[in-house]
């Protein structure tokens, strides 16, 4: 006799942590990767202003209007590979004991989740449009004229984007779970 099929694990039994059609995944992973790369620099920025106004008196200007817009972009840029790899906050216990139960219901809670996931995205989507055009139209910055300004536009950019790439994820999850649940239902 050969060995027995291995019991599916309940993270086999999902969406997450798969490849994407064109490589999307890569996308996702590359942004994620920036994403922690901007809070290393954001670290080495904050301690060099603290030393810089502890043992110089010579603060670095501007700081925390950086970190301020820093912290939306870093999110935004992180958001989809987040999702991609399952790692949204939530909680599992009712779904994790339709996986054990009721495949077919996890599956299609699953879809509906990544579906209500690409609707919100979308809505914020298109919320956030028009913030970014008035933001390049009028040079929209943060910082005192004079003494530090940076533009707020590139990091409206940064968020269309990275809502842009968690709608097409949260899309691409909805039809992997709505496929499972297909295959699951032409099998039984």
């Amino acid at each position: 006799m050969g060995p027995a099929a291995a019991e599916p694990t309940l993270a086999s039994m999902d969406s997450y942590q798969r490849t994407m059609p064109l490589g999307l995944h890569r996308l996702m992973q590359a942004m994620n990767a920036l994403g922690t790369l901007w809070i290393l620099a954001l670290m080495v920025l904050i301690n060099s202003d603290v030393i810089g106004r502890n043992l110089f008196g010579a603060p670095i200007l501007g700081v925390p209007e950086m970190t301020s817009l820093s912290i939306v972009g870093i999110v935004f840029l992180q958001l989809a590979d987040t999702l991609r790899c399952g790692r949204f906050t939530r909680a599992d216990i009712l779904l994790d004991s339709l996986k054990r139960r009721r495949p077919a219901a996890a599956d299609l809670l699953q879809a509906v989740f990544h579906a209500i996931g690409a609707l919100l995205m979308a809505a914020i989507l298109w919320a956030a449009w028009a913030p970014l055009v008035d933001s390049v139209r009028i040079f929209e910055y943060v910082g005192a004229v004079g003494s530090f300004q940076i533009p707020v536009w590139p990091i409206r950019l940064i968020t269309l984007l990275g809502l842009a790439t968690t709608l097409i994820c949260f899309a691409l999850l909805a039809s992997a779970d709505l496929q499972r649940l297909f295959r699951r239902r032409h099998h039984e």
